[in-house]
């Protein structure tokens, strides 16, 4: 299944609060739930004014479902062709 990389402007997300984070969090999984098992989050890294989240997902479409339905923004979605590391040198 396709892997997605999601970014999302949002201005001081470097700042949000544990609480924030853990409600952001909350409803994230709240309408996965309601989306099926198609769609999963596999984590997300936070920096100053974006988030950059990596989810699994049949298509873009559906991962753009999940913004539209969370209220999340979905400024770039981006589709993983090929995962490298330092063992990639080797």
């Amino acid at each position: 299944m396709p892997k997605y990389v999601i970014e999302r402007d949002i201005p001081g997300a470097g700042t949000l609060s544990a609480d924030q984070l853990k409600g952001i969090s909350q409803t994230s999984c709240g309408v996965l739930s309601t989306m099926g098992p198609q769609i999963q989050w596999l984590q997300s890294y936070v920096t100053g004014d974006k988030i950059y989240c990596v989810y699994i997902a049949p298509n873009e479409a559906m991962v753009r479902e999940h913004a539209e339905q969370g209220g999340f923004p979905a400024n770039a979605v981006n589709e993983v062709k090929t995962i490298i590391d330092p063992t990639t040198a080797e």
